[in-house]
């Protein structure tokens, strides 16, 4: 395989671990492994016939730079043109499952258990493949009920906030479909939580509204991000650091603000006022 076709590869895991919600220094050290094998000129091979021939190898000097939103690679090889790969990521999500395959792929390939043509074809399926709408809406519906009790919810809140989480699931899955912005989804989302928390507190007057709403929001709460902020400016890769916290406060700032709209307006418009 040449260095164009080890590249691409290389920003295709690279690609596939950031829009997963992987760290910025987790990307980059798969990245560089994956590059380094252009050092030897049996990429894919065995790994004791590469060990071999690797004193024999010219030189070759790989970079990496992953940031937040886009990937450069370069491999450099003593008199002749570099070749840089440059990848812009615009989607990022939550997906464990996704960045553990791309590890243990990238990590068979670069032992030589794997041939660069087999890496690129898995790599391309993980790509691919999607967890089915159904699914996730019943997480949606799942993860409020399930945070009911956690913050102190008993038997007529755990349905309530499944109610909610029904609700949230089908504004999610239009606005996803008509492509809305991830700011006013959020803020659309978050406002008919509290809405619908508001809604059926009228209904039932026993309902503790506010343990409904807190465990409606939980399912918009950017707790990864948050994580991997701080994860990458321990690690001193300052750029990515406060971008994902700059994204952090940004979702957080979203769901604050139609919450807050969601309960105000119930309180100004539903007979007049007052409703609580």
């Amino acid at each position: 395989m040449d260095d164009k076709s080890i590249a691409n590869m290389a920003v295709l895991a690279g690609e596939i671990m950031l829009r997963s919600g992987a760290e910025t220094y987790r990307v980059e050290d798969t990245i560089k492994h994956i590059l380094d094998t252009a050092g030897t000129s049996g990429a894919g091979s065995s790994s004791e016939s590469r060990n071999d021939r690797t004193e024999q190898d010219s030189p070759v000097r790989t970079e990496s730079l992953v940031m937040l939103t886009g990937i450069i690679v370069t491999i450099e090889r003593p008199g002749q043109e570099a070749v840089t790969v440059m990848r812009r990521v615009h989607d990022r999500g939550t997906n464990m499952h996704r960045i553990v395959e791309v590890n243990e792929i990238s990590r068979k390939y670069c032992a030589g258990e794997l041939s660069a043509e087999e890496t690129w074809e898995k790599l391309k399926s993980i790509k691919g493949r999607q967890y089915t709408v159904w699914m996730y809406n019943i997480a949606t519906v799942l993860v409020p009920a399930g945070f009911a009790p956690l913050f102190g919810g008993g038997l007529r809140e755990i349905p309530a906030a499944a109610a909610v989480g029904v609700l949230l699931a089908v504004v999610m899955t239009v606005g996803k479909r008509l492509r809305i912005s991830s700011f006013i989804l959020n803020m659309i989302c978050a406002g008919g939580v509290a809405v619908a928390a508001m809604a059926l507190k009228v209904w039932n007057p026993a309902l503790n509204m506010d343990t409904v709403i807190i465990s409606g929001i939980m399912t918009l709460v950017p707790g990864v991000a948050i994580t991997n902020a701080i994860r990458d400016t321990l690690r001193g890769d300052y750029i990515s650091g406060g971008a994902r916290a700059l994204e952090a406060f940004v979702t957080a700032a979203a769901v604050a603000i139609g919450a807050g709209v969601g309960i105000a307006a119930m309180n100004v418009f539903w007979r007049g006022g007052g409703l609580l």
